[in-house]
């Protein structure tokens, strides 16, 4: 018995000692000047299936079934020049290899440069919201392609706003606390210094903050993560502006410890591909750091990019029927010259100082201060004493006198129809004699008619944060933030042209005669005085997050926690004479607290097969743009607010081979309990509150309670079939739609009620599908790298299942009610059905051909990019909605009845043939 106990116990031992003596591989990556942690690095011991990824601070772990011996390490990352070290494997020992390097492909990178256009990261001059600046930096093959191929058609990725992923610059988020989003034209033209970005796609863990359910994007611009050496750049293109010229220079490490990078750019053009979309832009960087030992490290860093553009209007069908897909009604001449009514001038420098401690080699401690402030303007025509000024005015195009109810007038339709297409833009010159004479005594010298202002918001934004990092052990990483943002936003009207008026404009609603600014009635104001609306918004958030990744060697798993208080409040500057007792002073506090909970897991099947999945939720705040009902006017709230709730899950098969990586994703998420306030003129409206001949009024539109649904399918393939050629494919299958039937209100200053609101109950909403992009996503292409530095590349990119942007309005009880109350007698269901159809546009395909050359001359470079896209000059469109006009069925009805309908949707198209070409010197 004793005998057979000692033999089990030395047994035990032995099973003891054999795993306390495993051979391990272990060691870390990094940038060579820097020495910066290099994450994702695909580590492979050659001859082997045997490989894994570094974590976020460079690290990599082999522990199990490794091969003896003599082996090599292969270091693998997309932007980076493949490194091999050979290693020896010792039965039972660990091997530790720190500060492996690896040297950014500048030249491979420069080869492969593909620059977003302006535009396509913009949302507000095509009224669509795009994510592509969230992935440019993605080496995933189905990111890349949403980012550079699908991004012209405004595709969103899994059907969701940039608001749900974090842009970060050195830590600090860039995300606007008014509508969530980044504002992209705030690092505008400064392509060679933003190129240092670290992504982390959907619900995955990031080492700088929890994120959205698009993930986070961190840019990484401390001074010695550059590579030493200048650049400069001259690009020509006719998507948004004609010329860009760039120059930057990075010192590298230089005695002392310090090191700094420089970089200045200017971008502009008359116009773009859009009619009279001007742009004028540019931009300056400069980024010093300071290195005090081993440990710690300060960083400076300035970033100013004033830029000005030109608008392009959405138009209906009629228009683009008679003027083409480069109309833009926001413009006309004078004085010979092609002036834009509606400029959008951004002027935010940012500065923020970044201090990084090396608390050990395993735990580090990053601390921010950001400081954000300037202005944004949106300039606008206002004819408060006289017509509208649009020349794409519905009364002034040839629908009108063909849906006279008296019969079709077609002489005055041709008439209308022939000065359109001969002119059919702003006439400033009428614009100007209308008020020059209001300026004459004998016309009692009257205040302008007409006149230009801008509706500015001039923000004040202190960031600061700390974000820690700490390697427990091989196997454990942990990261946690605490984050704290303070804004003022000064917001107000300004008159920045009073166009030939001496006498100014009267501050005063000359439609419904209220004062914009009762205690100071029929003020007339000039130009830089403000005008129609001024008042303040505050918000303070304070939010912290909480991190745990664990990686072993089948299975990496992470679990990730956060809190955060919002609170807003608005500060009226100007009492509305409509809303004596709730417009002027400060209104109520709001308080949200938000919450979120996310956890993941990768399970390693084999070396090249891999399974994937993340789930999360969020409750967070609603935005400040979608927490007051008309903050312009009053402190009113949006009735039963309370924070978001979003659900996500994905789950993921990945196959890397040296030949092949492919990813197909299944996702599904949910939003609830959201809101939006939307702006339109009505026509047709009912309620207790509408007076029978008054029902029309310019109302904000509050849906609350939105809930909405989105389901689908991507995948990622790229197979390199030779040396030289890479063959691709990405897709992605998707259904994004309203999940219930929200509430809805109008609110209007007309309104004869004590908030100045109507109750219209449900908006039918329900299976209605969320308008932003096509729903369903193909693209197919190649690429050829020639060994000599030249390469070439084409796509085929298929398109389909986008939707018009329902109105809501005519999805409730007022389409069917009469101005009585009672529904309308000659109501048919059917017709009904049918008027409110949501419209889905046409499949189109779109082709685009990239290309380049790159030449080494001793140790210079020069190289050469160019792309054109939508080679086949196809037509397109890219977005649309429904007008609010017609907010009844007769309305309707009667409209659609015509051959064109006066008020029919409005759309965006996308741009026809174009180009965009690169030259490049670096030193």
């Amino acid at each position: 018995m004793q005998k057979r106990f000692l033999i089990l116990f030395f047994g035990i031992l032995s099973g003891f000692t054999t795993f306390a003596q495993q051979t391990t591989v272990t060691g870390s990556v990094k940038q060579p000047i820097s020495l910066e942690p290099i994450s994702d690095v695909t580590v492979t011991i050659e001859g082997t299936n045997i490989s894994t990824l570094t974590n976020a601070l460079g690290v990599f772990t082999f522990s199990s079934d490794l091969p003896l011996g003599e082996q090599v390490l292969r270091l693998t990352k997309e932007a980076f020049v493949p490194q091999r070290y050979p290693i020896v494997v010792n039965e039972g020992k660990t091997l530790t290899i720190n500060d492996m390097v690896m040297e950014r492909d500048v030249a491979g990178n420069d080869l492969f440069t593909i620059t977003l256009s302006d535009d396509e990261l913009n949302d507000d001059t095509t009224g669509a919201d795009n994510i592509s600046g969230l992935l440019s930096s993605s080496q995933d093959i189905f990111q890349r392609t949403a980012a550079f191929e699908f991004s012209s058609s405004f595709f969103k990725v899994r059907g969701l706003d940039s608001d749900n992923g974090s842009v970060l610059i050195n830590g600090i988020e860039m995300n606007k606390l008014y509508n969530g989003r980044p504002q992209w034209s705030n690092w505008g033209g400064l392509n060679d210094v933003m190129r240092n970005q670290e992504l982390t796609s959907g619900l995955t863990p990031s080492a700088y903050n929890f994120g959205g359910i698009l993930g986070t994007t961190n840019v990484n611009v401390r001074a010695s993560s550059y590579r030493e050496g200048g650049r400069v750049t001259y690009s020509s293109s006719n998507r948004s502006y004609t010329n860009r010229l760039m120059a930057s220079y990075a010192s590298g490490a230089l005695e002392g410890g310090w090191a700094y990078t420089v970089m200045a750019g200017r971008r502009w053009g008359e116009e773009g591909y859009q009619d009279a979309s001007l742009y004028d832009s540019n931009s300056f960087f400069a980024s010093v750091e300071k290195q005090f030992g081993d440990k710690h490290s300060l960083n400076f860093t300035s970033i100013y990019a004033p830029n000005r553009r030109g608008k392009s209007s959405p138009n209906t069908q009629e228009v683009y029927d008679l003027k083409g897909i480069k109309y833009n009604e926001y413009w006309g001449y004078l004085d010979g010259d092609k002036r834009n009514s509606r400029i959008k001038e951004v002027e935010e420098p940012i500065l923020m100082l970044n201090h990084y401690w090396d608390i050990s080699s395993k735990t580090s401690l990053n601390t921010n201060v950001g400081y954000q402030f300037g202005k944004l303007g949106n300039s606008r025509l206002d004819y408060s004493g006289g017509t509208n000024p649009s020349p794409a005015y519905y009364q002034d195009l040839p629908s009108y006198p063909l849906s006279d109810p008296d019969g079709p007038d077609t002489a005055t339709a041709y008439e209308l129809e022939q000065e359109f297409l001969n002119d059919g833009q702003i006439d400033w010159e009428y614009i100007l004699t209308a008020n020059l004479n209001n300026n004459t005594a004998e016309n009692g010298t009257s205040p302008a008619a007409y006149v230009l202002y801008e509706d500015r918001a001039d923000d004040k934004q202190l960031t600061v944060n700390s974000i820690l990092s700490s390697e427990i052990n091989e196997n454990i990483l942990i990261n946690a933030s605490l984050n704290y943002k303070k804004l003022k936003s000064e917001n107000f009207g300004e008159i920045i042209d009073l166009l030939g008026s001496t006498v100014g404009a009267l501050n005063v609603d000359s439609f419904d005669n209220f004062q914009y600014d009762n205690q100071n009635p029929d003020r007339l104001v000039g130009e830089g005085d403000k005008y129609r609306y001024n008042y303040n918004l505050y918000a303070d958030v304070l939010s912290g997050y909480a991190q745990a990744q664990f990686k072993y060697n089948k299975i990496d798993f992470f679990v990730s926690g956060s809190v955060s208080n919002t609170t807003y409040q608005r500060e009226g500057l100007w009492q509305h004479s409509n809303f004596l007792d709730n417009s002027y002073g400060k209104g109520e506090e709001l308080t949200f607290n938000g919450l979120g909970a996310k956890a993941g897991f990768t399970y390693k099947i084999t070396g090249k097969h891999l399974f994937d999945a993340n789930a999360g939720y969020i409750e967070r705040a609603p935005s400040l743009r979608n927490t007051f009902s008309n903050s312009r006017e009053n402190d009113n709230v949006v009735r039963g607010i309370e924070e978001e709730k979003v659900t996500s899950f994905d789950a993921s098969y990945i196959f890397r081979s040296p030949i092949i990586k492919a990813r197909l994703t299944g996702f599904y998420s949910t939003v609830k309990d959201a809101n939006e306030v939307g702006f339109y003129y009505a026509d047709g409206l009912s309620g207790d509150a509408i007076a029978e001949n008054e029902t029309s009024a310019f109302v904000q539109e509050v849906l609350t309670g939105i809930n909405k649904r989105n389901i689908g399918v991507e995948f990622g393939i790229e197979a390199q079939v030779t040396p030289t050629i890479k063959l691709k494919a990405a897709g992605s299958v998707g259904e994004y739609v309203y999940d219930n039937n929200p509430d809805l209100y109008l609110t209007s200053a007309g309104f004869d009620s004590a908030d100045g609101s109507i109750s219209y109950g449900q908006a039918n909403l329900k299976d209605y599908k969320v308008a932003g992009g096509p729903q369903r996503a193909a693209s197919i292409g190649f690429e050829y790298r020639d060994p000599k530095y030249w390469w070439f590349g084409a796509t085929a990119n298929f398109f389909s299942n986008a939707y018009v942007d329902v109105n809501a309005l005519t999805r409730t009880e007022n389409f069917y009610l009469d101005v009585d109350g009672l529904p309308f007698n000659d109501y048919d269901p059917e017709v009904a059905t049918e008027l409110l159809k949501q419209e889905e546009f046409d499949d189109y395909m779109v082709v685009n051909l990239v290309g380049g050359k790159s030449w080494k001359i001793d140790q210079y470079y020069i190289g050469f990019f160019a792309s054109v896209g939508n080679v086949l000059d196809k037509e397109y469109k890219t977005g649309g909605f429904e007008q609010g006009r017609n907010a009844n069925y007769r309305e309707l009805r009667d409209d659609n009845a015509n051959p064109t309908p006066t008020f029919g949707s409005k759309y965006w198209y996308g741009r026809g043939a174009n180009y965009f070409v690169n030259v490049y010197f670096r030193f």
